[in-house]
C-alpha cells in the first residue's frame, strides 16, 4: 500500500493509524500485491495495482474508526472487507488485491506454471 511513494504498513498504535487515515482522506493511494509461483525451475512472476479512493473523512468520523480496533491490524489502517469499507469512495481494479491476496492472477500464474487449477482431477 503505497501514499505518495511511501509504503504504509500496520499502524503501531492508535496515533499512528490516526495519522495513516488522516493522511488517506480524500485521496486516492494505490495497493501492490506481488506474487511469484516457483515450479520445476521456473520463476513465474507478477504484481497486480488497485488503485483506491477514500471520502473525505472528518476527525470524528476517523476516531470512531479507529476506536473499533479494526485499523490496528491492517495495512493503511483499514479493511475494506469490514467497516473500513464505509470509508472508501471506489476502487479501480481488483478488489481482492486489497483485502490480501488477488486469486485470480495467481490461478493464472499456476495455470503458467502447468497446474490444472481448474480441472476436477489432480493438479500436475
Amino acid at each position: 500500500m503505497f501514499l505518495d511513494g511511501h509504503a504504509l504498513g500496520k499502524p503501531r498504535d492508535e496515533g499512528e493509524a490516526v495519522k495513516m487515515l488522516t493522511a488517506l482522506s480524500g485521496r486516492e493511494h494505490r495497493v501492490i500485491t506481488g506474487l511469484a509461483v516457483i515450479s520445476r525451475g521456473a520463476v513465474y512472476t507478477d504484481a497486480v495495482t488497485t488503485a483506491v479512493r477514500f471520502l473525505p473523512l472528518t476527525p470524528e468520523q476517523i476516531d470512531w474508526y479507529v476506536s473499533t480496533g479494526e485499523p490496528m491490524d491492517k495495512a493503511g489502517a483499514y479493511g475494506i472487507q469490514g467497516l473500513g469499507g464505509m470509508l472508501i469512495e471506489g476502487i479501480t481494479g481488483d478488489y481482492f488485491n486489497v483485502v490480501g491476496l488477488p486469486v485470480s492472477r495467481l490461478a493464472r500464474l499456476l495455470e503458467a506454471a502447468g497446474y490444472k487449477v481448474f480441472s476436477r482431477g489432480r493438479s500436475s
